[in-house]
Formats: structure tokens, C-alpha cells, sequence
């Protein structure tokens, strides 16, 4: 497939870029700094541009296959500025993303998006009605609200879309081994390894079963 990838060096993009490249896909990864995507290949096509000017980021998804965002928060002491004088990030981009996909006609559309703001009855009694609407008041206020912002742009959209919702994420291996649910938490799953979100991003890229549908996976 042709794949466009936004947040391609962050965690999550990465390896989506990495392991794409690997399945023999052709990918166009959109970056801020490419010095900061340590990958290279023949089919690999990377290009600067600034995700929040559909204008700028047109022509990235223009006659793609699909559209990957794996835009996120960074961990990077060094780019919490941005974080702070940017906090709905994940929002501004994905309705950016929308529009240039909508102008230029392309169709399919995978967020990486969180779990944390969604509590339901997946979770267990603890997780959702105490852990999470604290940490959701507290330690991840913003940024839960912009997912929750990011995917209302998603969902407004007559794309097709789909979204994945991961908790807790985390820098090991690959596993190809993840339980996934629609629409509902995964009871007990409290993290999940980057290099398998990435996996499942792949995986139903090209799954029309999945359009319109959010998707739980965890470890």
C-alpha cells in the first residue's frame, strides 16, 4: 500500500514506518525534524512540513492508500514547550489532517488516539470509577481532553476512519501478541508495547471491516 505517516518519528510512528517499510509498503513519513527519523529506504519518502496547515501537508495525502496519525504528546524533556504552549495538539492536527484529506479526495483514515478518557464497563470497579476520573481531573487533564477533542474531529468527518485506542504505552519489543475489542475496554489491560500499536495500525489500514469503529488493544 501507499501510506502517508503523520508523527512519524515519535514512539508510535516509528516503528509504524519501520515495520511498513519491512511488509513492503510505500511510505511518505511526515516529520517536523528529520534528523530525529533514524530510518532510511528505497521507499521511503521523507517529508517537512507542518501538520497543522492543511495547505502544507496536501499534497502528503494525496492519492494514498491510507493516512496514519500517530501524533502524540512528546516525552522529550526538551519538547514539553511545546506540549505546554500547544495543548491541543492532537486536535489542531487531526482537523487538519481531515481537511487536506478532504480536499484532495483521499479516504482512509487510522488515529492512534488513548483509552484513559474513556471509562465503561470493560473496566474493572476501580479503573472506572476511580482511577480514571482522577487521573482525568488531574495528571492527564489535558492531554486526555485533547484525544477526546482529536477524535470528535475524527468521528465529524465522513472519512473512512478508524481508532485506536491504546493504554499505557511502552518501549518494548514487538509481540504481534495484543487482545483488541471494539468499543469497549480490555479488562486488566493497563499497557501495551508502541512496536504493537504499530502492528495494528498496519493491520487494518487496508480492513474495511473496521471503518468507522473504535478499536481497544492491549497487551
Amino acid at each position: 500500500m501507499k501510506l502517508t505517516v503523520f508523527g512519524a518519528s515519535g514512539g508510535t510512528g516509528t516503528q509504524v514506518v519501520s515495520q511498513g517499510l519491512d511488509a513492503g509498503h510505500e511510505i511518505v513519513a511526515v516529520v517536523r525534524d528529520p534528523a530525529r527519523l533514524p530510518v532510511s529506504h528505497p521507499n521511503l519518502t521523507v517529508v517537512t512540513a507542518d501538520v497543522l496547515r492543511p495547505g502544507d501537508i496536501a499534497e502528503t495525502v494525496a492519492g494514498r492508500d491510507a493516512v496514519i496519525s500517530a501524533l502524540g504528546h512528546s516525552r522529550r524533556r526538551a519538547e514539553r514547550t511545546v506540549n505546554r504552549t500547544h495543548p491541543m495538539l492532537c486536535a489542531d492536527a487531526a482537523r487538519s489532517i481531515v481537511t487536506a484529506m478532504a480536499d484532495t479526495g483521499s479516504r482512509r483514515l487510522v488515529i492512534v488516539s488513548a483509552s484513559g478518557p474513556y471509562a465503561d464497563a470493560g473496566d474493572g470497579p476501580v479503573l472506572r470509577y476511580v482511577a480514571k476520573p482522577l487521573l482525568g481531573r488531574t495528571v492527564f487533564k489535558t492531554v486526555w481532553a485533547d484525544h477526546v477533542a482529536m477524535e470528535e474531529a475524527v468521528r465529524a468527518s465522513d472519512l473512512d476512519w478508524t481508532v485506536l485506542r491504546p493504554p499505557a504505552l511502552t518501549d518494548k519489543p514487538l509481540t504481534g501478541r495484543y487482545r483488541t475489542r471494539d468499543g469497549l475496554n480490555l479488562r486488566g489491560g493497563l499497557t501495551v508495547c508502541r512496536a504493537d500499536v504499530a502492528h495494528l495500525a498496519l493491520a487494518v489500514a487496508g480492513d474495511p471491516d473496521t471503518y468507522r469503529t473504535a478499536i481497544y488493544l492491549a497487551n
